[in-house]
């Protein structure tokens, strides 16, 4: 009890120093060079950033009812918490170091006399110093740079949430709150500022294009969600029956409603490639969910609403990295590929016996994977993909997504490992089998 209660006070008095920290922080001198004027900012770009955000910020909500109708009746809350509570612990860690990682001044290698990023400088936008009205000339020159925090900022937060499903059923909630506060500034905002920052590793010198976080969010999540699957082990019971299957329908609908501004609003414009953007997102999610379930049915499984769901949320991730550069055909071709790669992924046997929870890796993860490599061939940009590039492109594509994915395996389970040495990290036998809602939260689903 001791132990548990000295890890509850370092917690309360790290947010209390943050806040603290807060009031008496100095920004450092306004850097005008960077920045545009006032008039530079577009209303109608501006009004539509502004219900993006809001529409990312619905997506995490809407993955806490989608995972928490999939898990048994007792893991209900703590299932649903665990994704609702990122909207607390990443805010934080985003305002204070994590949106100056992701989108600092790059730190990394200098090739030719220009620096291409691994990691942001953490000190440049500490606390939000400089992210204010006006807007930044090179990464957001339309919209005030305030929002460009704050929309990508909805991005992180549901990228940990994304992999609570791997380990859902059997983790501490403290050992989780450890994991994720060392997750989003080194495994999320490295790969953030390497894809996004305009001087980034991987999107300016390797070239690699992903429009809405396929690399950052979905294979990032897969493979440290595949990595605390392992790390945690497996659950005693692995046999219940999914507890609420309307919220698995509700909270699918809310990741399709908020996935509109996900990828749509990664446009950072109201302009002709959100418009395409929005329609290849829904066209990619109908032909994943549409193919999911004839494909599950001529494997001689029923078709059933868990089914379809997971069907429509592959489609939306598949379409993820090339929504802005592909036709409305091609994304037909997107969620029908993915939708039958993660469907045989998620039945081999080999990663069933992987206790992945909720099949994250194999929906987010493989669907994150296929995603980046059809965009790899089919994105619509000069030297970005195997029809506008060449097969070096395409190579390069895929020595960076190999790296990728070793990088946020082998630093997901480096931080698992760390957690799991200064903390139990899974409840015990006897707390998993009363449920982690009473012995976690003390709260039950009547």
């Amino acid at each position: 009890m001791k132990r548990l209660k000295k890890k509850w006070i370092i917690a309360f008095l790290t947010i209390s120093l943050i806040s603290i920290t807060g009031l008496f922080w100095k920004p450092a001198a306004f850097n005008h060079s960077i920045f545009g004027k006032i008039e530079a900012i577009s209303g109608a770009d501006t009004a539509w950033l502004l219900t993006s955000s809001c529409l990312v910020l619905l997506m995490t909500p809407g993955l806490s009812l989608f995972y928490g109708g999939m898990v048994g009746k007792k893991n209900i809350i703590s299932t649903m918490l665990q994704s609702f509570i990122c909207l607390g612990v990443v805010s934080i860690i985003w305002v204070v170091i994590g949106f100056s990682l992701s989108f600092g001044d790059p730190i990394g290698i200098t090739i030719h006399g220009t620096t291409y990023g691994i990691i942001g400088n953490p000190f440049q936008f500490t606390f939000f110093d400089q992210v204010g009205v006006f807007p930044h000339n090179s990464m957001a020159p339309t919209i005030p740079f305030v929002l460009f925090a704050l929309f990508q900022m909805k991005f992180a937060v549901i990228t940990p949430a994304i992999i609570t499903g791997s380990f859902a059923e059997r983790v501490r909630f403290i050992g989780y709150l450890f994991f994720m506060v060392l997750f989003v500034p080194l495994v999320y905002a490295p790969l953030a500022h390497m894809v996004w920052h305009p001087n980034g590793l991987i999107g300016s010198y390797f070239g690699v294009v992903d429009f809405a976080g396929g690399t950052v969010v979905h294979i990032s999540a897969g493979c440290a969600a595949l990595a605390g699957a392992l790390i945690m082990g497996k659950r005693k019971n692995r046999l219940h029956a999914p507890a609420n299957i309307p919220y698995v329908l509700l909270g699918t609908g809310m990741l399709w409603f908020g996935w509109f501004g996900f990828n749509a609003g990664s446009s950072l414009a109201a302009n002709g490639t959100a418009a395409i953007a929005f329609a290849t997102t829904t066209v990619s999610s109908a032909a994943g969910m549409m193919t999911w379930v004839f494909f599950d049915r001529i494997q001689h499984r029923k078709i059933s609403a868990m089914g379809a769901c997971i069907g429509a949320v592959v489609g939306l991730v598949v379409i993820t990295p090339a929504a802005g550069y592909v036709t409305i055909p091609q994304s037909l071709f997107f969620g029908f590929t993915g939708a039958i790669v993660s469907n045989l992924a998620l039945n081999w046997p080999y990663l069933k016996r992987i206790d992945d929870t909720l099949d994250v890796f194999a929906c987010h993860g493989i669907g994150g994977i296929m995603g980046m490599i059809l965009t790899a061939i089919f994105a619509n940009k000069p030297h970005s993909s195997l029809l506008h590039g060449g097969w070096s492109v395409f190579g390069s594509h895929l020595l960076v997504l190999l790296l990728v994915c070793l990088f946020a395996f082998g630093a997901s389970w480096c931080i698992f490992k760390f957690v799991s040495k200064v903390m139990t990290l899974r409840v015990s036998d006897s707390n998993e089998s009363i449920g982690l809602d009473l012995t976690q939260h003390d709260e039950v689903v009547e």
